[in-house]
């Protein structure tokens, strides 16, 4: 009797799809995003975006720029946000667990901000894989966003996968 070989995914699909599972904990009303921190195949860390710990979440008014999000443009006053960053969240996990970050991947559901690239350049990570794209809102600071990604030393690339909740997951995307 012949068994069947399933269709495995490969690495950058199986932890991208981990990745989109991280996500569904997110509670911020604007972009959900899962992201995990990769070293040699094996899973460190993971981290979501949200409000702190013992804060109310951005889903119950934790949040001022998520509660009044017509007040604030899209991509700006992240710092009147309280909620961090999945690519934050994760970095602050393997650091809350002594966990060394040096020369790990990052697999994240959206691109990461200018304020996560610098903090993830910092923490030595090596290489960047993304579901979607995230550009900086100004025009003028894009450049200076695009220079930053170049000091990954394994770069940053875009992981081509079907996303069945991108409506749910990315603000742009959602019906009006």
């Amino acid at each position: 009797m012949a068994i069947e070989k399933l269709n495995r995914p490969d690495w950058h699909e199986y932890y991208m799809s981990i990745a989109m599972t991280v996500r569904r904990r997110a509670n911020c009303v604007g972009n959900r995003v899962g992201a995990l921190l990769v070293h040699d195949k094996r899973i460190i860390a993971t981290g979501y975006n949200g409000t702190p710990a013992g804060m109310p979440n951005c889903d119950e008014g934790g949040c001022d720029r998520c509660a009044n999000r017509d007040k604030y443009k899209s991509g700006e006053a992240y710092d009147v946000c309280i909620c961090v960053h999945a690519e934050a969240n994760a970095l602050l996990s393997a650091a809350r667990f002594g966990i060394a970050t040096e020369r790990a991947d990052l697999y994240t559901t959206m691109r990461p901000c200018f304020s996560c690239a610098k903090e993830l350049l910092q923490a030595q990570v090596n290489a960047i894989y993304f579901l979607h794209d995230w550009q900086h809102p100004r025009e003028d600071l894009r450049p200076h966003y695009d220079n930053l990604l170049k000091y990954f030393p394994g770069g940053v690339h875009r992981v081509d996968i079907e996303d069945t909740e991108l409506e749910w997951a990315v603000s742009n995307a959602r019906k009006k």
